[in-house]
């Protein structure tokens, strides 16, 4: 069973998602604080494919609930609920390692495609059965796609999905300009939703982890007016 921990104080707005994610095959845990939500998945915290986190939270905001769920887990997908269009709240989400964010209002279909979305990234496993496939490395960094963890100098490097699947991708495209556009086709979808933007804030997450100097990159380099290339 898919399992989604959900946090939102408002009980309309949690019943609403409550029945809708268990229409489309999910089991959801629903808490109604962010201090409720850290217990529930301290006690059932290898259960979890996804948590669904309200930002605005008496007393522990969404943002914290994000973070400190993040500390505990690289392989949680997680996604913000907002009913605010600010653009910093959508970048201060993603830079703590949030996967996605879904503005209020929304409508049912809109919400289960981009949990869908997300559950997918989270359980994707390599395909091949060729050991040698599973491997890839330029330069000092290398992938491993079948453990699905990533080396700098043979140090690993903990990431999210979405920055493992960015990897994945820069790593299997090396030197070739990708456009913003591609990149967001590739990992979230053609249908997905949202603003081209969260490709932005996930290279500017993937730069603090993997450069020497992110606010010069060596690795990650930046096509003015086009996108992204990895040269390693």
């Amino acid at each position: 069973m898919k399992k989604i921990l959900f946090c939102e104080d408002e009980a309309t707005i949690r019943d609403f998602v409550v029945i809708n994610l268990e229409r489309a095959g999910y089991s959801v845990y629903s808490a109604e604080s962010g201090e409720e939500a850290l217990e529930m998945f301290e006690e059932h915290s290898q259960d979890f494919d996804l948590a669904l986190l309200d930002i605005m939270l008496p007393n522990m905001d969404g943002f914290t609930v994000c973070k400190k769920l993040r500390e505990k887990s690289d392989k949680l997908g997680i996604i913000m609920l907002t009913a605010k269009t600010q653009e910093m709240d959508k970048v201060n989400g993603l830079m703590l390692g949030a996967d996605d964010y879904v503005i209020k209002p929304f409508s049912p279909s809109e919400l289960v495609a981009r949990v869908d979305a997300v559950y997918r990234r989270v359980n994707m496993i390599g395909n091949s059965n060729n050991p040698q496939d599973m491997i890839m490395t330029t330069g000092i960094f290398t992938l491993n796609r079948k453990t699905r963890i990533l080396t700098k100098n043979d140090v690993p490097v903990d990431l999210t999905q979405i920055e493992y699947q960015i990897m994945e991708l820069f790593m299997s495209s090396h030197k070739i300009a990708l456009s913003r556009a591609q990149i967001m086709s590739s990992i979230w979808g053609d249908g997905y939703f949202g603003d081209i933007k969260i490709v932005d804030v996930n290279i500017r997450r993937l730069r603090m982890k993997l450069e020497d100097s992110p606010s010069t990159p060596s690795y990650i380099l930046t096509i003015w007016g086009f996108g992204y290339k990895w040269d390693a």
